[in-house]
């Protein structure tokens, strides 16, 4: 699972210091991918060639509407997305959140209340991702995982117990797919705030969870040791 600093977002305002320093803002906050576009038709061209995972969305655009444009948008994809508008009226923001976008912002308004709106937005958004995903097989080599039933599934249909060490530990670097996972982490998750003295017990139960998963315990794949941090579960092959 990405963090909510590699979801991709497309900004579409006809404002360009505003597009300015709102990417300036978004950068400094730490998200590495932002498209922009300042009317409908740019808008359409850069949601067709890469699809976002927000949009921040002005209503007035010299081409159309952003309301318009929004429903254009979201008949293709269920984006979440932050309407702007300097049109300050209860019906305009109830038309837009009536339309189905998750948040509606007045200008002129702080910038970092925009930067943390775009981040709880995301925050709703990956939680429920996440959640979605526990609920179903995550697929590691040959073998699904069914981590809501604490199973590890073979190739040969057979299957395979976890432990509830074993779940709590899988769970937490499934969540942290691609990245490191610090050892203090993985500790803390399983044993809680006073997990000091455990970490020859992890490496135990990493161990085991590389047998169970298939790996070559000598020479593993896909949980990964980074040496002297942590482990890393690497995306699926």
């Amino acid at each position: 699972m990405r963090t909510i600093y590699e979801a991709k977002l497309l900004l579409i305002d006809d404002n360009p210091d505003l597009i300015q320093l709102l990417c300036e803002q978004l950068n400094h906050a730490g998200y590495t991918w932002i498209q922009t576009a300042s009317n409908c038709e740019d808008a359409r061209t850069a949601f067709s060639k890469q699809r976002p995972d927000c949009m921040i969305l002005d209503i007035n655009l010299p081409d159309g509407d952003g309301f318009s444009l929004f429903r254009e948008l979201r008949a293709q994809a269920n984006i979440p997305t932050l309407f702007l508008s300097a049109r300050d009226a209860d019906a305009d923001r109830l038309f837009g959140l009536g339309l189905g976008a998750d948040d509606y912002l007045t200008k002129p308004f702080l910038m970092q209340e925009l930067v943390l709106r775009i981040q709880h937005l995301l925050q709703r958004t990956y939680r429920a991702e996440l959640r979605r995903s526990m609920s179903g097989s995550i697929q590691i080599g040959s073998r699904n995982i069914l981590l809501s039933d604490a199973l590890i599934q073979l190739p040969d249909g057979s299957t395979l117990s976890l432990t509830a060490t074993e779940r709590t530990i899988l769970q937490k670097l499934i969540e942290n797919r691609g990245h490191i996972v610090t050892y203090d982490a993985l500790c803390e998750a399983v044993w809680g705030e006073g997990y000091y003295g455990y970490e020859n017990s992890l490496n135990v139960h990493i161990r085991h969870l590389r047998e169970k998963i298939g790996e070559n315990v000598g020479k593993p794949q896909y949980l990964i040791t980074m040496r002297g941090i942590g482990y890393k579960l690497t995306e699926a092959r």
